[in-house]
């Protein structure tokens, strides 16, 4: 454990020399919250009212995580670093954990300034936020993890466009962040809830709103994903540890 915490902090290090990108995942959803609250302002829309947008735009905000952890772990294959780890007593799972674990209180941070702005755009503060953060830590580890497993078998310039542009737009028309699934209907909404992306929508919002009764329904969904992805980076990383040391 202490080893596994020891590579996480090293991890932390490295994310914290990344400020451009780390501001660039705070500020374009706060910018969004800002640009959907003017369109309120002169065209009210009940989907654009900061109870119901603020969760959306918040997982939507956590898929920029993918690409934090698809470039570190990426950029480490790529560099005698990660093979001279191979040498140590750490697992794979010690290594995914040691990838994973900074990158929640950055997911928090995210989630609490989304919320924050919401709030001052006019959302009454109520204790359901901090309940609709606790929400949203599945959907952190799950996005953690698709870069996570992303990053275990592509390289450094594979993974910016696939966790960038693809998967932050993928993720977002996908769960219904800023429109109405019910609105294109038919093979559009069967297959976004076949994915993990509206759930998380949907129990955020419903964690906001105070439905817990409507939670679980939709979060179990997440967690299941979350759990699939992580264990397949484990394996993923797993397998190349062994093909570097063969």
């Amino acid at each position: 454990m202490k080893k596994m915490m020891a590579f996480a902090k090293r991890n932390i290090k490295e994310l914290v020399r990344d400020p451009l990108n780390l501001a660039f995942s705070i500020g374009f959803p706060t910018a969004l919250l800002l640009l959907f609250a003017a369109i309120q302002a002169n065209i009210p829309v009940p989907l654009y009212e900061m109870i119901s947008l603020s969760p959306g735009i918040a997982v939507f905000g956590l898929s920029f995580i993918t690409l934090f952890s698809a470039t570190l772990i990426s950029k480490d294959r790529s560099t005698s670093f990660l093979m001279r780890l191979f040498a140590s007593p750490l697992s794979s799972t010690d290594f995914i954990l040691g990838y994973t674990f900074p990158l929640l209180p950055m997911a928090i941070v995210q989630s609490a300034i989304c919320f924050g702005v919401a709030v001052a755009l006019g959302m009454s503060w109520t204790l359901n936020i901090f309940l609709t953060m606790l929400v949203l830590i599945p959907t952190a580890i799950l996005f953690v993890g698709v870069g996570l497993l992303a990053g275990s078998l592509l390289n450094d310039k594979q993974v910016g466009g696939i966790c960038g542009a693809l998967l932050t737009n993928f993720s977002a028309w996908l769960s219904g962040a800023w429109f109405d699934l019910d609105l294109v209907g038919g093979a559009f909404k069967t297959v976004a809830y076949s994915l993990p992306f509206a759930h998380a929508v949907d129990a955020a919002r419903a964690a906001l709103s105070g439905n817990y009764h409507e939670i679980m329904s939709h979060l179990w969904v997440v967690i299941a994903y979350a759990l699939v992805i992580m264990t397949l980076a484990i394996l993923a990383f797993r397998k190349k540890m062994s093909s570097k040391n063969n």
